[in-house]
């Protein structure tokens, strides 16, 4: 009777275990996995510093959850927030980090944004808002952003914005974030284009 009892246990932690381990969040990363082609730089220039500002955003994307739109509710309010599928940090933060590291891989400068950068120094200064974005599952991300660039506190900024539409390729929330991944890396593109023209890329 005692071991028929014990074995019941066992089986239900088991299955208790499982049903825990299926309900982990899993996490996403914005970063490139890949190198970044660095664009051409004068010769003999000064090294460059950049540092972006903490990226502005809807309260309803600050979040480390996923928000998603169904193909159902493309033209409804309606969003899901997904607890099982989760950035490695809040979204704001993660679109930072990747902008600030991906700008800075493409134009071979300095990434300042946490350190600060020595007195003296070329510094870009860039500040990034999110003002769509539209993540709609096997379908593709829409997305709307707006930046700045202003170098020290020297004039007037450079004002630029771009709006795009990246197909997600597959289905599920994995093609999901690869999409907004991709998406990014385009941003970076775009802004770091603006950075080497001083002005907004045609």
């Amino acid at each position: 009777m005692r071991t028929t009892n014990t074995r019941a246990a066992a089986l239900l932690a088991a299955v208790l275990l499982a049903g825990c381990a299926s309900n982990a969040p899993q996490y996403y990363s914005l970063a490139e996995t890949t190198p970044t082609a660095r664009m051409p730089a004068a010769d003999g220039s000064a090294p460059l510093f950049i540092e972006l500002a903490p990226v502005a955003m809807p309260e309803r994307f600050a979040r480390p959850q996923l928000v998603v739109r169904q193909k159902a509710a493309l033209d409804g309010p309606q969003v899901d927030i997904l607890e099982e599928h989760r950035w490695s940090s809040s979204f704001e933060n993660e679109l930072r980090d990747a902008l600030s590291s991906g700008i800075a891989g493409r134009l071979g400068a300095v990434d300042a944004t946490r350190g600060g950068s020595p007195r003296g120094q070329p510094v870009m200064r860039i500040a990034v808002q999110l003002r769509q974005f539209d993540a709609v599952e096997g379908s593709r991300i829409d997305a709307g952003f707006s930046w700045t660039l202003r170098r020290r506190d020297e004039g007037l900024p450079v004002a630029c914005q771009l709006q795009l539409s990246e197909p997600v390729e597959g289905a599920g929330i994995d093609a999901l974030a690869r999409g907004t991944q991709r998406a990014t890396a385009k941003l970076a593109d775009a802004i770091a284009r603006s950075v080497t023209a001083n002005a907004c890329p045609g």
